[in-house]
């Protein structure tokens, strides 16, 4: 499917090297008969891998003109082949299993939003494999202190245990993106002891993010925290500098000073 005109409007660069396909569907290593999802197959590099291995497989690809296609490669999937925008779709109305794992090329202008739609589904995912831009997936897997560590650091570590696996050259994709790209392994935690408001929680990484060069005392102004409560010194520090462990405790302390 040479032919195929890639679209800058879905972020399309096709993967072309099946050395890197083989890379990433063995970093998947599930069982045969669970539940697998791959977002954005194109013309099917990683899917052809895929069958091969998994026996429920699933397809969501957006692009309609893509569809003959990849029905025409796999007639197996024909009626697992779902043409509908991942970032508006709803697991509950396909899917009942908790266990499911996602694997997928994804498009780099919607990575971040993809990455946080797993997170508002983590009771459904399992485990993810994914390629994204490369600075994406090094700042997916940031630790505390670095430039780089910010809201996505904080908000896919508190929920999954996160590995970045390897580079890959921006010579295997059709058309070459300007940037390198990473693939990073995502493994739900065995225990996610978050004992306070997730809603909460997730807005004050966000908004201590969206002033990252403050003081938490001075970016978190907007909750009307208590005095008391601001004395404490995890106020001192900036965002950059705590856990997500921290922000869970910073979260209760400001839970129970009843800050607006």
């Amino acid at each position: 499917m040479d032919y195929f005109n890639p679209k800058k409007t879905l972020g399309q660069h096709f993967l072309k090297d099946l050395k890197i396909a083989d890379k990433i569907v063995d970093s998947l290593n599930r069982d045969k008969k669970d539940l697998i999802i791959e977002i954005g197959p194109g013309k099917g590099i990683l899917t052809q891998k895929l069958v091969e291995k998994y026996s429920n497989l699933y397809l969501i690809e957006i692009d309609k003109d893509l569809l003959p296609h990849l029905k025409l490669m796999f007639p197996k999937l024909k009626k697992k082949i779902l043409n509908i925008d991942f970032l508006k779709f709803t697991f509950d109305n396909f899917f009942k299993e908790k266990n499911i794992s996602i694997i997928g090329n994804f498009p780099y202008n919607i990575s971040s939003q993809i990455i946080f739609k797993i997170i508002d589904n983590i009771d459904h995912i399992d485990c993810l494999v994914g390629m994204f831009q490369k600075e994406v997936a090094k700042r997916i897997c940031e630790k505390p202190g670095s430039k780089t560590y910010g809201i996505i650091s904080v908000l896919t570590q508190l929920y999954f245990d996160v590995k970045y696996l390897f580079s890959v050259s921006p010579e295997v994709f059709t058309p070459k993106p300007k940037v390198f790209s990473g693939v990073i392994y995502l493994k739900k935690k065995n225990k996610i002891l978050i004992n306070c408001d997730k809603k909460l929680l997730h807005k004050i990484v966000k908004t201590s993010f969206q002033q990252r060069r403050k003081t938490l005392r001075n970016s978190l102004k907007s909750f009307g925290i208590p005095k008391s409560i601001t004395e404490d010194s995890i106020f001192d520090l900036r965002p950059e500098k705590i856990s997500g462990d921290d922000f869970i405790a910073l979260t209760e302390l400001i839970e129970n000073g009843k800050a607006t």
